[in-house]
């Protein structure tokens, strides 16, 4: 092969110079070096920051001061140059990508270029971590390690982002250098001033028009509501250009702005807005219609919208206009399987493609954590890589991954630290980048621990089949991977770890921290199981209820801890861990309320709704009070009435029976229009015991409990508890093909 085939055989393939003049350089030997760094002489913010970056590291590495000088003049023989110098421009005149970079080796001297943004910039921290060995892993500080002499191979690599845009969203993400180090970005620094996410009422807020002009809002069962805008109407249009022309004017930066539904239900059925979602065969027909129109008058600028909710479905026929770009959400998805292969992201996968088949802008909406319960064990890192894989593969442009934002999460900083990796080189050596941050960050003999602590747990979920779903609890009755079991063979994992750690401050606090999900499940599921085994009370020999002493000494000790650890809400917002240690306070000064209903006998008419099995039909005679979230202790009922017929197994005297029933509209959980309690002897002829009937409040998303009650001096054996739900959800939360849901928790008996 000749030389000129084999120069152009090398550089397809990936590899390094292939010609006669590359050779191996020294930067610096014995703290010593001839090399300067060389910045254009008219240098800007960037090539200036990129050179105080490259100095301050190779210093930290070598304990070698490289001088920085302006023009290329003053580079003498060895130089290493920055930006767009002279030398760098005669050695790539060409345009190199949004963000891309060039690090290439000529003879002795080094060129490091980017393209525009922050290209620059990147490069350097490529070549740091890749021939200086620093790596920036979490929001603590860079990771180095001394070496007597920096060489560097001869080298030429060009490089683009593998996504366009590419945003991990996790406390690390406040920290800007972690952000360069990672290639990551920030939407508060890509969009326009609040035109990120949903913004419909960011653009024609409801508080400022719907009292004078409600026609301007969604058409919703005949009647107006601002919970989307009406895109059929004229004046709408022309609030949202107006709008967007003007925050454009201040904000000549941004790289794009959204026009997207607001994170509501209640989508517009007027005769205008109808037409094209029935011709397109979903309401995101009109949306697109529209968001064409807008991007219309914005020629060079990116218009984001969407694909979430009501709007995930693609039309039919109609096209994003090519400055449009459309982010689609993949929030039904469970997290046990990569998206490739979990069934319920089947409806995001064909999502995708018919996107897809419309558009080659398309974005992703990707979830990482489980949000009701940000420090629940989320064993879900076996599906990281496959993710990304799965989305470069199928023309995705851009991923937001949405963790806990700036609250603390079940190992943070790894899924931060992973995700960002990824989003570079969606093939990288996960294990590889696994273990270097599980030594540096918790220390060489404690990270080997943790490590073994996430794979057990990642093959315990497996193995248990059980779904994971971002919306989950950590109560073992359907989680079996966190059973009492296998949490005590977490925690002696987790004992080691923290016995490795010791003699290094440090380290110990970080395997304190890991350790709070696990704290965490103990906890929830000590309000799972009440007063039965693993449960918060103790019966005593005279039949008395106490607290468990160690239960509160777990309560105070994980409150402490997580205020050390810099934890602010365990849920999206949620409560504090100061309001969730007063919560207990409360459960512990109220006790155990008196029934004698306790593990009767329960016969439904009807099937309880499958997801949420709580403890099955013993959920309303095990004793145990419903709390805050339904999705464990409440028994649910969807679309159905609950007819509930309790055997108490002798005839008993009763004077007060009680059924308590959440309200939680967030959630599509209602109060029954009725309740009916009725009491029988032998099974067959039932009395009316007491009935109830609830009017449905207008609008509000209130959580609370309310207590259907009746008193009555009565001799009974069975308890039958018949609530009514409701026909048809509230206009005011209306959701196509969504029902009410009702949701029980005890009925008390004394």
């Amino acid at each position: 092969m000749n030389r000129k085939l084999l120069g152009v055989f090398c550089l397809v393939m990936g590899w390094g110079i292939c010609n006669s003049d590359a050779q191996e350089i020294t930067l610096v030997s014995n703290r010593s070096s001839t090399y300067k760094i060389v910045v254009p002489a008219e240098a800007t913010a960037l090539e200036q920051k990129s050179a105080k970056v490259l100095q301050q590291y190779i210093n930290q590495v070598t304990g070698a001061q490289l001088p920085v000088v302006s023009g290329d003049a003053a580079a003498g023989n060895t130089a290493i140059y920055l930006g767009h110098t002279g030398k760098g421009e005669a050695l790539h005149s060409g345009k190199l990508p949004l963000e891309g970079y060039l690090l290439q080796t000529d003879g002795k001297n080094l060129v490091i270029m980017g393209g525009s943004g922050q290209g620059l910039i990147y490069g350097v921290y490529a070549f740091l971590e890749k021939y200086a060995g620093c790596r920036k892993m979490s929001e603590a500080a860079v990771v180095s390690k001394p070496v007597n002499q920096l060489k560097i191979p001869a080298i030429k690599e060009e490089v683009k982002p593998q996504f366009e845009y590419r945003e991990t969203y996790y406390p690390a993400a406040n920290n800007a250098e972690f952000l360069g180090w990672n290639r990551l970005q920030k939407f508060e620094d890509l969009w326009g001033p609040h035109t990120w996410g949903h913004t419909y009422d960011k653009l024609v807020p409801a508080k400022t028009y719907f009292k004078t002009h409600p026609e301007y809002y969604a058409l919703v069962k005949g009647r107006r509501q601002p919970s989307q805008l009406c895109l059929g109407n004229e004046e709408v249009y022309k609030i949202v250009v107006g709008e967007l022309r003007k925050r454009m004017a201040a904000s000549t930066d941004a790289l794009y702005w959204s026009v997207s539904p607001n994170d509501d239900i209640g989508w517009c059925e007027c005769d205008k807005c109808k037409p094209v979602d029935d011709e397109q065969g979903s309401p995101s027909g009109s949306l697109i219609k529209f968001v064409n129109k807008v991007a219309a008058n914005f020629p060079d600028k990116k218009i984001t919208t969407l694909a979430y909710g009501y709007t995930h479905k693609a039309p039919k026929s109609l096209r994003p206009a090519t400055n449009v770009y459309v982010f689609l959400s993949n929030i039904d998805a469970y997290r046990d399987k990569p998206l490739a292969e979990e069934g319920s992201a089947s409806a995001f996968r064909n999502d995708l493609k018919a996107w897809g088949a419309l558009t080659p802008n398309i974005f992703v909406w990707d979830y990482t954590t489980e949000f009701t319960n940000y420090l629940a064990p989320f064993p879900n890192f076996h599906t990281l890589q496959a993710n990304i894989q799965y989305l470069k593969s199928n023309g995705v442009k851009g991923i937001f991954s949405q963790g806990s934002g700036d609250m603390y999460s079940e190992f943070a900083e790894l899924r931060a630290y992973i995700t960002a990796r990824l989003l570079v080189d969606a093939n990288a050596n996960v294990k590889q980048l696994t273990d270097d941050f599980l030594t540096e960050y918790f220390g060489p003999k404690a990270g080997k621990y943790i490590g073994d602590y996430i794979a057990l747990l990642q093959e315990k979920m497996l193995a248990s089949h059980r779904k994971l779903d971002i919306y989950g609890n950590p109560v073992n009755e359907w989680n079996a991977y966190l059973s009492p079991d296998n949490i005590d063979l977490y925690s002696a994992i987790l004992d080691k770890a923290e016995a490795a750690a010791e003699g290094n401050k440090e380290y110990q606090e970080r395997v304190v921290k890991a350790r709070l999900p696990l704290e965490y499940t103990v906890l929830q599921q000590a309000r799972f199981y009440g007063i039965e085994r693993f449960g918060i009370f103790d019966k005593s020999a005279g039949g008395k209820w106490t607290v468990k002493p160690k239960i509160q000494e777990k309560v105070k000790r994980f409150v402490a801890n997580c205020n050390k650890a810099g934890v602010t809400e365990l849920s999206e917002g949620g409560i504090s861990p100061d309001q969730y240690l007063a919560e207990w306070n409360g459960i512990f000064s109220r006790g155990v309320k008196p029934t004698i209903a306790v593990g009767a006998t329960v016969t439904l008419q009807q099937p309880f709704t499958a997801d949420y099995p709580a403890k099955g039909n013993r959920t309303i005679v095990d004793g145990n009070p419903g709390y805050d979230d339904f999705s464990y202790n409440w028994l649910c009922f969807y679309g159905i009435p609950m007819v509930a017929t309790i055997d108490l197994g002798t005839k008993q005297s009763i004077n007060i029976i009680q059924a308590d029933f959440l309200d939680d509209p967030r959630h599509f959980i209602f109060l029954p229009e009725s309740v009916k309690i009725e009491v029988s002897a032998d099974g067959s002829k039932y009395e009316t015991f007491a009935t109830q009937t609830y009017s449905r409040a207008e609008e509000h998303f209130e959580l609370s409990t309310s207590k259907f009650a009746g008193n009555k001096a009565v001799q009974a054996r069975y308890i039958k508890v018949t609530a009514t739900n409701g026909s048809n959800l509230p206009v005011w939360r209306f959701k196509e093909g969504k029902k009410p849901m009702i949701a029980c928790s005890e009925v008390w008996v004394q």
